[in-house]
């Protein structure tokens, strides 16, 4: 049973951050709203531009601006700081001003209330999903990352498109680490049910182009516009939904997976105390080995960034 009174933090007041917010307004997810960003004057513009749309939808949500102390002792807090990607940027400084900017934000908000589920939306996700909870010290389970979840939303869309169903009758993950070496669960994909080898003809779909347009959306949307806005919102209300009403839905998240020794997606159960538990899923050998060279890259990445922030 969700809780009456039910806090969320968002930390960046930006493009990604003021469209989740929206989103958390139109589907009454949380009573209150905090809005977190060093840039005083943007989140201040954002509080009264979303408390307008409050009194319009009339979802009983309160939005204000609110400290990183403050972020840290609600029941969800978001990290969507630094979630707009710069493609004329180097990837290991982008990698790296990333890292330091989470490491900070965490520090600022700690210590946390003992129950937050800390939610990282800000890129490379499962990096700093690994930096979060180490800086934070939550137990694993309440820190996780946006992952690949939107990319799996993505698939099934242009999959249904080319298969002529509903988007909602199929079921199919990417998993991994979120990115280029990110994979698709082929062989466990259905359609109504029903394995997709024996519900769509071979000759309907090119599974590797598929597969490109599903990692390409991302750059072309932010190549013209700065940011995944709506698609990245529109999932992490969907996370949030799940955390607070403890609706057991099952999705591809980041969250550490001690075996591997990194953050990487994979299908988990979410409810109020974050990831309940993992489900196990039974791949081809290809997809095995892919997902397995997937967390050793991330892996290996992970272990110079240790090493670099040794004290």
């Amino acid at each position: 049973m969700a809780s009456p009174n039910f806090r969320i933090a968002i930390v960046g007041a930006g493009q990604v951050g003021g469209a989740t917010a929206y989103a958390m307004i139109l589907r009454s997810i949380a009573t209150e709203l905090l809005l977190v960003d060093i840039d005083s004057a943007k989140r201040d513009a954002q509080v009264s531009d979303l408390s307008d749309a409050t009194y319009i939808s009339n979802s009983g949500t309160r939005v204000r601006a609110a400290t990183h102390h403050e972020a840290g002792q609600c029941d969800i807090i978001i990290i969507t700081a630094g979630a707009k990607n710069f493609l004329a940027e180097i990837s290991i400084l982008h990698m790296y001003r990333h890292i330091g900017m989470i490491r900070n934000v965490v520090q600022a908000m700690s210590p946390f209330k003992s129950d937050s589920i800390l939610l990282i939306v800000a890129n490379p996700v499962d990096l700093l999903t690994q930096i979060a909870q180490e800086v934070s010290r939550l137990p694993t389970a309440q820190v996780i990352g946006s992952g690949t979840f939107l990319d799996s939303v993505r698939l099934r869309g242009l999959l249904a498109d080319k298969a002529g169903v509903a988007a909602k009758s199929i079921d199919i993950h990417v998993l991994g680490a979120q990115g280029d070496s990110q994979v698709v669960a082929w062989s466990t994909a259905t359609v109504g049910g029903i394995p997709i080898a024996q519900s769509i003809p071979p000759s309907t779909i090119d599974q590797k182009e598929l597969e490109r347009q599903t990692k390409d959306r991302t750059k072309d949307i932010v190549r013209a516009k700065q940011a995944t806005t709506f698609g990245i919102s529109s999932i992490v209300t969907s996370i949030c939904s799940s955390i607070r009403h403890d609706t057991r839905n099952v999705r591809p998240i980041s969250h550490f997976q001690p075996e591997f020794g990194c953050c990487f997606s994979s299908l988990v159960v979410l409810g109020r105390k974050g990831i309940t538990r993992e489900i196990n899923m039974s791949f081809e050998s290809e997809e095995q080995a892919a997902i397995l060279r997937s967390a050793n890259e991330l892996k290996e990445t992970m272990d110079r960034v240790h090493e670099n922030y040794q004290d």
